[in-house]
C-alpha cells in the first residue's frame, strides 16, 4: 500500500504522516492537541512575564493571580468577538454558542478581553497598568507563537493556493473548510486529493517570533511605561493585516467584503504609533 502523508511541505521537502488532532482519551474524553498546545503558550507566556516581573521588581504572584482571571475573560472575549462576526451560525441554535469544543474563537477578542481585564485588575490592586502590559505583552506573544500551532495539527486558519516554497498540501478529507476558490486547485497523489495552500498559521507564528526577540531586545531601552506593549500593538497589527489578506477563513463585516481583523489590526497599529508619539515627547520634555 502506497503511503500518503497527511502534510506535506513539497518545497521544503517535508512529510508529516499520522498527525492525529487527538492527542489521547481519558475516561472517554479525547483530549485535543489543540487544547494541549493553547495550555502550552499559556504556561510559557506566564513563565516568561514572571521571569520579567522579577527582572524589574515586580512581584510575580500578581501574573499567576492575573492569568487565572484572564484565562476565563478571554475565552468568553474569543468567543463573543467569533459569535457576534458569525451570528448567522448561530442564532438558528443558540445553544451552539457554549459549544467551545466546536471551535470558534477569535484572537483579538481574546486581547481585547484580556487588555480590560488587565485594567480592572490593576486598579483593584492598585498596580501600575503600563508596567504590567509591558511585562505580560512578553508572554502573549510568546503564547501566540505557540498556541498558532494549533491551527496547523487542526489544518485550520490556512490561506489560498499556492505552489510556492512555503506551499503546505493538506488532504481534502482532514481540512477543517475548503474554500470554493480551492475547488479547482486539487491535486491527486496515491489517488488521495490534497489542497496546496498558503501555511499561514506559520507565518504569524514566525511574525510573532522576530516581533518578540525585538521586543526583548528594546524593553530594557524603552523610553517610557507602556511602550513596549504599544510597539506590540503595532508590529503584531501590521503582520496581522497582511497575513490576514491570505486567509480564506475571514471574519467579514456583513455583506461588505472587509475583513474585521484587517480593520481592527490598521485602526489598533495606527492608535498604537501616535499613543508612542506623544509619549516619547512628554518623555523629552521630563
Amino acid at each position: 500500500m502506497v503511503n500518503s502523508p497527511d502534510i506535506i511541505f513539497p518545497g521544503m521537502g517535508i512529510t508529516i504522516d499520522n498527525l492525529d488532532a487527538i492527542a489521547f482519551n481519558i475516561f472517554g474524553i479525547d483530549i485535543y492537541w489543540y487544547g494541549l498546545i493553547i495550555a502550552c503558550g499559556v504556561m510559557s507566556g506566564l513563565y516568561l512575564a514572571m521571569r520579567e516581573a522579577k527582572r524589574t521588581g515586580q512581584d510575580p504572584n500578581d501574573y499567576i493571580d492575573f492569568i487565572i482571571i484572564a484565562m476565563i475573560t478571554s475565552m468568553i472575549g474569543a468567543r463573543l468577538y467569533y459569535v457576534i462576526l458569525s451570528w448567522d451560525q448561530y442564532k438558528d441554535n443558540l445553544w451552539q454558542i457554549f459549544n467551545f469544543r466546536q471551535g470558534g474563537l477569535a484572537i483579538y477578542g481574546a486581547i481585547i478581553a484580556s487588555v480590560i481585564t488587565l485594567y480592572f485588575f490593576t486598579k483593584r490592586k492598585k498596580l501600575k497598568f503600563t508596567l504590567m502590559a509591558d511585562t505580560a505583552v512578553l508572554g502573549l506573544i510568546l503564547g501566540q507563537v505557540i498556541g498558532r500551532w494549533g491551527n496547523f495539527v487542526n489544518r485550520e486558519a490556512f490561506g489560498g493556493y499556492t505552489d510556492s516554497f512555503t506551499a503546505m498540501m493538506i488532504k481534502v478529507s482532514d481540512a477543517k473548510y475548503i474554500p470554493s476558490e480551492l475547488i479547482g486547485n486539487i491535486d491527486v497523489i496515491n489517488g488521495i486529493e490534497y489542497i496546496s495552500v498558503h501555511p499561514t498559521f506559520l507565518y504569524e507564528s514566525l511574525w510573532n517570533l522576530v516581533l518578540l526577540i525585538c521586543l526583548l531586545l528594546y524593553r530594557k531601552r524603552k523610553k517610557f511605561e507602556g511602550e513596549v506593549f504599544a510597539l506590540y500593538v503595532v508590529g503584531y497589527g501590521i503582520g496581522r493585516f497582511f497575513i490576514e489578506g491570505m486567509r480564506t477563513d475571514q471574519l467579514i463585516i456583513g455583506s461588505t467584503g472587509i475583513a474585521i481583523s484587517q480593520v481592527v489590526a490598521i485602526l489598533s497599529a495606527i492608535a498604537a504609533v501616535v499613543f508612542i508619539v506623544i509619549n516619547r515627547k512628554k518623555a523629552k520634555q521630563v
